[in-house]
């Protein structure tokens, strides 16, 4: 199983014109399904004007989390459009939005679904996306005189970070790559003394 995903690192925006209507289009970062929603309202209060504020998102490592919105436009041809731009490109963590402004001529069923499409890999092709991983966290106590056995352990590890406090006994908060998780628990469940926490 992958423990990578690809997510963008900040907003960007596309835009095309299909028969005089103005696909305006939006790119996000986003972590929750309440981000999401405040965007789209802040989208739909800026763009009052608009006739659609139509828009998709995916949530989450496993690319499991995800809803569209056609916002009055016909059933199935402007937010699965984005959704699938959003596939196309395997990320996750996004929300598309795209606002339309009418232009007088009805497109029909084919010619939204190539508009949205369009608009929303033009916002995704102006973002920068990055590889980001999977990560597993966890807690790990010991008495000091450990320490340095411990220290070693880690130091063979590229991937693992940590926070430590080390007060009356040690603790130190780690997270590695999921990938490489079994192998550092393993290396640290040999010494006697070392208790491992998962989050």
């Amino acid at each position: 199983m992958s423990d990578t995903y690809k997510t963008i690192i900040q907003p960007a925006e596309g835009y095309i014109t299909e028969k005089k209507s103005k696909f305006i289009s939006f790119v996000f970062p986003v972590k929750t399904a309440e981000e999401v929603k405040e965007i789209v309202d802040e989208y739909r209060r800026k763009y009052y004007d608009a006739r659609h504020v139509c828009w998709a998102y995916m949530l989450g490592s496993g690319r499991e989390d995800y809803r569209t919105n056609d916002d009055g436009e016909p059933s199935g041809t402007a937010g699965r459009p984005i959704l699938g731009q959003i596939n196309s490109f395997e990320l996750t963590n996004v929300l598309i939005l795209v606002i339309r402004y009418f232009g007088g001529t009805l497109l029909g069923t084919s010619g939204l679904i190539k508009a949205y499409k369009e608009a929303a890999e033009d916002a995704i092709k102006n973002a920068e996306i990055v590889e980001k991983t999977i990560d597993e966290t966890f807690t790990i106590r010991f008495e000091y005189l450990l320490l340095n056995d411990v220290m070693r352990v880690l130091k063979q590890f590229e991937n693992v970070t940590w926070e430590q406090n080390f007060k009356e006994s040690c603790t130190m908060k780690l997270s590695i790559r999921k990938s490489e998780f079994q192998r550092l628990h393993d290396s640290l469940s040999q010494f006697y003394g070392v208790k491992i926490e998962k989050e």
